[in-house]
């Protein structure tokens, strides 16, 4: 580089793992690799690029404590960088964005991105997935933004964005949808945001050392294994009916226990509104002790009920905490 030119601004890679880093083996199976991404992907000449692997998973491999692993690893490079760039699995890239969306306290903005497709397919989505979100994290609109995935030039918040197709390029969505789009114009990017940011209040846990377990509700459901659930975990939370309903079997068994029990739906999209007052609608959860997940579906609603009680907060602190956990507030 020309000594006399600008100094190039400073971006990290971080590689987890996932079908954006696999190849196929020996035996034509397909498994994370090594290999780095840089040697692959659109060209970031223009960036000063530092690559780290602090491991090298399938997703549904990942564990909160690899996120909690994550989470240290940001902090620790955030001075040396101008923006940070995470590619990982989209298994459950939405709860790892979410974790560290809850948890990652730095002052540059934290991008995670995957592919939907490996390197030996015709078509592969990795190298534009890994430019896009490099440009995203190095420019001066994301500041304050925390933590966002970027996919097929989509921008979205952590705390909405989840996996709707299974092998569809455009992957991801999150209501009410995208924040932000990248594109490409004569290999420029072109970078809008369609919202500003907003106040985060990122938390401190040492470790993701809690265990919480999801139960899923369905018609005719009496409970079954929730009980079982409520024993061997600190914590639970309900995918519940519609705006946080459930069949009436499971009212005694949620008044029984001191852990903490979260409602969530099942549905796609919406808040828990406790409405109803039969045997088992919102009411009479919220009586028996039950705390609604504001907009949080059943997976981030785990994530976040991980971290509150890593941090040691009793039933009434984490019940506050999610009933301010409104479509604005991040804690």
């Amino acid at each position: 580089m020309d000594p006399h030119s600008p100094a190039r601004r400073r971006l990290a890679i971080i590689q987890t793992g996932g079908t954006i880093g696999s190849q196929p083996d020996k035996h034509g199976d397909l498994r994370p690799s090594k290999r780095l991404l840089t040697d692959r992907i659109s060209d970031l000449s223009h960036f000063s690029t530092r690559v780290y692997q602090p491991f090298t998973l399938p997703s549904p491999h990942i564990t909160p404590a690899h996120m909690h692993e994550l989470r240290e690893l940001i902090q620790a490079i955030e001075s040396d960088v101008d923006g940070i760039v995470v590619t990982h699995g989209t298994d459950t890239l939405e709860e790892t964005s979410f974790y560290l969306y809850l948890t990652v306290n730095v002052g540059v903005p934290v991008v995670l991105t995957g592919s939907m497709r490996h390197s030996k397919e015709p078509s592969w989505d990795g190298p534009f997935n890994v430019w896009a979100a490099s440009h995203v994290a190095m420019d001066p609109q994301s500041a304050g933004r925390g933590v966002v995935v970027v996919f097929a030039g989509d921008i979205f918040d952590a705390r909405t964005v989840t996996k709707v197709h299974t092998t569809a390029l455009e992957a991801f969505s999150g209501y009410p949808g995208a924040i932000g789009r990248i594109d490409s114009l004569e290999g420029a990017p072109v970078l809008r945001y369609f919202a500003r940011p907003e106040i985060r209040r990122p938390l401190d846990p040492p470790g993701a050392l809690a265990r919480v377990e999801i139960v899923t509700a369905y018609a005719g459901w009496r409970g079954e294994g929730l009980s079982e659930a409520l024993t061997r975990s600190d914590g639970v939370v309900i995918a519940a009916l519609g705006v946080g309903n459930l069949p009436p079997q499971t009212v005694p068994i949620i008044a029984a226990t001191d852990k903490p029990v979260v409602i969530s739906t099942r549905a796609d999209i919406g808040p828990i509104i406790p409405i109803y007052g039969y045997d088992g609608g919102g009411k009479t959860l919220e009586r028996a002790g039950a705390i609604p997940a504001s907009f949080l579906n059943a997976f981030k609603a785990r994530m976040k009920l991980i971290v509150l009680l890593s941090l040691g907060y009793d039933r009434a602190e984490i019940d506050a905490s999610f009933r301010g956990h409104g479509h604005a507030s991040p804690t």
